[in-house]
């Protein structure tokens, strides 16, 4: 039975990640250490609490100590880390949290890892450490072109900054001492669990309490987004297939205005859920700090090498999800409220 160490499984993404596997993966064990900082959320995870397959750990990816006995009372064959501060405003904010989450628990976790996987001859088989990154290490493109993985890096807030110096050092670990590892970079995901800072549930949750939807700047800064269950199966394929080493960028070949995007929830909320829902509640607020005006993903890559491709399209996915929220309101009010 392998076993999967995710870090940061009560989260958005890792949450999604951990019932995609055990929907698709009878003989494996998954041990979900999670902090259970603000935005990490055991309700995510009520469907699978019973399974026993898996286990939650509260502890602090910075912690030696805690993650040290979690390898020592699992044989770890798989690091895959979603753990991180990921919120651009609380990055301006307050930087040094974002430092000492995501660069310095990344370090923990791969010296941890390394002290248990590597012999005399290299490291042990069917083991691998994967890095969940994001496309903002890349920058902010120009109204034409794509991020590729070759693209330099050039983070513009401390956010996307700590990221990026974390992906260099799980980098560094493979060219320094040929540990296996693989980086992901994903586009802006969406879908159900997503904690209601993100623009899409913001929205969501602003209309249905007829609040005002604040847009920054003119909105007209562009994302990638894909929905997050294409995103799990990226990252299933990248553990089993991915060659040792590599970067794979992972987009959903959908891009949106933050306007576009906001006027799609509208309109559907307003034909479907309350016609008092309407354009009015836009308001445009004062431009963030160093907003990068445009991401797209090439995802050449990753379809070539592994034969990945976005499953749910924009106009399907952004529906399915609107409908979650509706039909998990009472996750939403509490989440909000908490």
């Amino acid at each position: 039975m392998q076993s999967f160490l995710i870090t940061g499984g009560a989260g958005f993404i890792g949450s999604n990640f951990i019932i995609y596997m055990l929907k698709n993966n009878q003989n494996i064990m998954i041990i979900n250490v999670d902090k259970l900082t603000y935005a990490g959320n055991l309700d995510n995870l009520k469907e699978i609490n019973n399974n026993s397959n898996y286990k939650f750990i509260n502890a602090d990816i910075c912690n030696e100590k805690a993650i040290t006995k979690v390898f020592n009372e699992y044989e770890i064959d798989y690091v895959i880390n979603f753990a991180a501060e990921s919120h651009v405003d609380k990055s301006i904010a307050n930087p040094k949290l974002f430092v000492k989450t995501n660069v310095l628990g990344t370090i923990n976790l791969l010296n941890i890892a390394k002290k248990f996987w590597q012999i005399e001859a290299g490291f042990k088989k069917n083991k691998k450490f994967i890095q969940i990154s994001t496309d903002e290490v890349y920058g902010s493109l120009g109204d034409t072109g794509y991020f590729t993985e070759k693209t330099p890096l050039d983070p513009h807030s401390p956010y996307s900054a700590s990221k990026a110096s974390a992906d260099l050092i799980v980098k560094s670990y493979f060219e320094t001492y040929k540990m296996p590892i693989n980086i992901t970079r994903c586009s802006n995901n969406y879908g159900p669990y997503q904690y209601p800072e993100k623009l899409i549930p913001l929205i969501i949750n602003n209309c249905l309490k007829q609040k005002p939807l604040p847009i920054y700047g003119d909105g007209l800064n562009v994302r990638d987004w894909l929905y997050v269950l294409d995103h799990c199966k990226a990252i299933g394929m990248v553990i089993k297939d991915g060659n040792i080493g590599e970067i794979y960028n992972v987009g959903g070949h959908n891009e949106k205005t933050n306007l576009q995007l906001v006027k799609t929830i509208i309109k559907y909320l307003n034909k479907n859920f309350d016609p008092t829902i309407t354009e009015e509640l836009i308001e445009y607020v004062e431009d963030r700090k160093g907003h990068d005006r445009r991401y797209a993903i090439d995802s050449t890559k990753i379809k070539t090498e592994l034969g990945w491709k976005p499953q749910t399209s924009f106009e399907k996915g952004i529906i399915k999800t609107i409908n979650w929220y509706l039909q998990n309101i009472n996750w939403l009010e509490k989440i909000s409220t908490s």
